[in-house]
């Protein structure tokens, strides 16, 4: 059976924000039309169609955002696969409020796993969709911005959007 995954594109932080999702929810959000198509796109599996009506709840509720609104992402059902340790990371990301940051090893004790920060920043780098589990809140426990799949500057400005950036973090 091959799915078929929508999606489409709006403008955030200067660059094209490509958004997908599955009927049963969004399922990646990204700055990289290759990686999208590359993680999605499966012969026999899936099929990509670009489709702006779909996708409207997504780019509505994501264009807000990146005017600035504190949006409540919650209302968008996710179609998102990982492991169990993944998945309760990507929990333990989606409490991070806006505007607030935290270290990889706060996640790592959050989800009571002290000893695995590795692991924690593993399953960060996995995560599916940007902005709305917010691994762009995690920074190094030295209070520098580290590692984002999607780029430091993009990190760094969405930290900027939400406020949540201070001279100290470079």
């Amino acid at each position: 059976m091959t799915i078929t995954v929508y999606f489409d594109s709006i403008d955030g932080c200067d660059e094209e924000i490509f958004l997908a999702a599955t009927a049963r929810g969004l399922c990646f959000v990204s700055n990289n039309y290759q990686e999208m198509q590359d993680t999605l796109a499966k012969p026999g599996v899936s099929n990509l169609i670009l489709n702006e009506q779909q996708m409207k709840p997504y780019t509505t509720l994501f264009s807000q955002y990146f005017q600035g609104d504190n949006v409540d992402f919650t209302v968008l059902p996710l179609d998102i696969k990982g492991t169990n340790f993944q998945q309760l990371v990507w929990k333990a990301l989606v409490q991070i409020p806006y505007g607030k940051l935290c270290s990889y090893s706060d996640i790592a004790e959050l989800i009571n796993k002290p000893t695995a920060v590795r692991a924690v920043a593993n399953a960060i780098g996995k995560n599916p969709i940007l902005v709305m589990i917010p691994c762009h809140r995690v920074i190094g426990k030295n209070g520098q911005l580290t590692g984002f799949r999607n780029g430091l500057a993009l990190k760094k400005q969405l930290l900027q959007l939400e406020g949540s950036l201070t001279s100290n973090h470079s």
